[in-house]
């Protein structure tokens, strides 16, 4: 009971998303690189016309993305409600005990094996540590660092243009110059995370404006609406086309 109320309509609510941005689907294909064809099949949850469900899963982590939605959550709907049937092997099941004795000398070996690698990486690492005290410090100083930079938006002073994801993941595609110009970025920006460019001329196209800040020469640009916009960025100052 408590698991069908959490059910959603996978295609139902991103053909909504997409309809309430008024974004043609020939405009998604162009934006996600998806053809049109699967876009429409995700949307009609006709799974089976796509080709794998690696291709699934992508497919539709990067649509909900571009339509503003929460990638991950399309994702793992679709794992709660087709992965598990999928996993059923069809094939006839033999009663001989042969191929459970063969399974169990497999995984002996494998374990045996992980064992062995345990025990020289321990061996290594008790190594490295009694010899180098300090060189440990300094590397769990920089794993922590590193940690901290993935998980807080990190500062980013000298970078003219920078695209900081703050309510939710938006789709991003940046050019220098214009829009013929060089893809200098294109895909999602996860809430959280944040794109420095330098230069001083850019095209954006930005699908969930409402979910990210645009900072150009230190200012905010302000951003209005729910439907994916296109900014040209001069050092004169930014205009939407």
């Amino acid at each position: 009971m408590c698991h069908h109320a959490n059910v959603f309509e996978i295609g139902n609510s991103l053909l909504e998303a997409r309809t309430r941005r008024s974004i043609d689907i020939n405009q998604a294909e162009l934006a996600t690189k998806i053809r049109a064809k699967y876009l429409r099949a995700l949307e009609d949850e006709r799974f089976e016309q796509l080709p794998s469900q690696t291709y699934i899963k992508g497919f539709l982590r990067t649509y909900a993305d571009y339509l503003g939605l929460d990638g991950q959550l399309y994702v793992d709907e679709y794992n709660s409600r087709f992965v598990a049937g999928d996993e059923f092997d069809p094939r006839p099941r033999r009663s001989s005990a042969r191929p459970q004795r063969r399974n169990r000398r497999a995984e002996t070996i494998v374990v045996l094996a992980s064992l062995v690698t345990i025990t020289a990486i321990t061996l290594v690492v008790v190594g490295a540590w009694s010899t180098s005290g300090a060189g440990s410090k300094n590397t769990a100083n920089q794993t922590r660092s590193h940690t901290v930079k993935h998980t807080s938006i990190p500062p980013l002073p000298h970078a003219y243009l920078q695209i900081v994801a703050v309510n939710g993941s938006s789709y991003v595609a940046v050019h220098r110059d214009g829009p013929s110009g060089r893809l200098l970025f294109q895909g999602t920006i996860e809430k959280g995370r944040a794109e420095p460019f330098q230069g001083k001329t850019f095209w954006l196209n930005v699908s969930a404006p409402e979910n990210l800040r645009i900072i150009v020469g230190g200012k905010t640009v302000p951003l209005a609406g729910y439907k994916p916009i296109a900014l040209t960025v001069t050092p004169s100052g930014v205009h939407s086309d």
